[in-house]
């Protein structure tokens, strides 16, 4: 079965965004293992928040959702879109038998690329397997958290771990189910 991976960028102090929704504070000065991530993955989830900031990040980067990132399909979590760019999948309403569905079928694991809501959702839902978290050494201070209030604990396996001489650490969790 297809894995759903949280891959994301986080700061020390556990924010996903700054205060005005900024990410620029993400080191993009190597490839700190997006590679071999890219070479596992063909598909993504993206909440609509996260859909639409994509939009405009790649028709200003010539079409690049993410620098490097190869050819994936894109499942769109929204119930206010009506429509998504050719070849996305829009998915609405109560979606989790769809997500076991996508689960499910052949292919390679899915890659929970954005959005606060969702991500909540999928946690809550536990529909998420594994965590990837790129530790960033900054304390934002204040803006998006990663993980907001939870009904339970839940429990983490680590997979891997690496430091990289920036101070980035990279940490690989498997979640308990």
């Amino acid at each position: 079965m297809r894995k759903v991976i949280l891959g994301l960028a986080v700061s020390l102090d556990g924010y996903i965004e700054g205060p005005n929704g900024e990410y620029d504070w993400c080191f993009t000065d190597q490839d700190y293992g997006l590679d071999e991530f890219f070479a596992g993955i063909d598909a993504l989830f993206m909440g609509r928040k996260s859909y639409e900031m994509a939009l405009q990040y790649a028709e200003a980067n010539g079409g690049e959702l993410v620098p490097g990132m190869p050819p994936v399909k894109e499942y769109i979590f929204s119930n206010t879109l009506q429509s998504v760019k050719k070849g996305a999948v829009l998915i609405s309403g109560d979606s989790i038998k769809e997500i076991q569905k996508i689960k499910e079928q052949p292919g390679k694991d899915i890659w929970l690329f954005g959005g606060a809501s969702l991500t909540d959702w999928l946690m809550q839902g536990g529909l998420i397997d594994e965590l990837w978290l790129s530790i960033h050494p900054i304390l934002l201070g204040s803006g998006k958290l990663l993980f907001r209030e939870l009904d339970q604990r839940i429990h983490l396996t680590l997979l891997e771990s690496k430091t990289y001489e920036t101070g980035l650490v990279s940490l690989k969790y498997s979640i308990s189910k």
